[in-house]
């Protein structure tokens, strides 16, 4: 996701939410702490991290949690040096139960393209399994041909 530096155009802003989309649907918390800076800052609903090693960490327990995530992200705007985001994503924990969780995402990048700031809303809803929108294998990023996030009008 770093070589997609600053400043962004739509092109770029949207192919830096794509790049971000793919990284987190691998569950890979190594691959995905990559995409942010050493200091990098972040509120996730009620935590705060602080750098790489406790957003690996954060990731690492999140998945082993959230069984079979699957996230679509949508670009909602941009600016010279920051995105935001909405997004959706569905798992379901140990028991069976199915959630679909709904956010936005307001991220802030230094020069070379690594998130240095994130901060997240996000809530959960759970859902039955015949309720669930995302469907796509585990083992690769979000089919091009899939619409993600239906627009709202």
């Amino acid at each position: 996701m770093s070589a997609i530096r600053p400043p962004f155009k739509l092109d770029t802003a949207t192919a830096k939410v794509r790049a971000a989309e793919d990284a987190w649907n691998s569950r890979d918390p190594q691959r995905v702490s990559l995409a942010y800076s050493e200091d990098s800052e972040w509120r996730n609903r009620d935590q705060f991290l602080r750098g790489r090693d406790q957003i690996r960490a954060f990731l690492t327990s999140k998945w082993e949690r959230e069984l079979d995530y699957r996230l679509t992200k949508s670009l909602w705007s941009f600016t010279e040096n920051r995105i935001a985001v909405r997004f959706q994503y569905e798992y379901h924990n140990a028991a069976g139960q199915w959630f679909r969780a709904y956010g936005n995402e307001l991220w802030e990048f230094d020069e070379d393209g690594l998130m240095c700031r994130r901060e997240a809303s996000i809530n959960d809803v759970g859902i039955e399994e015949f309720e669930r929108k995302f469907h796509w294998p585990l083992s690769g990023p979000r089919p091009a041909n899939d619409a993600g996030i239906p627009a709202v009008r």
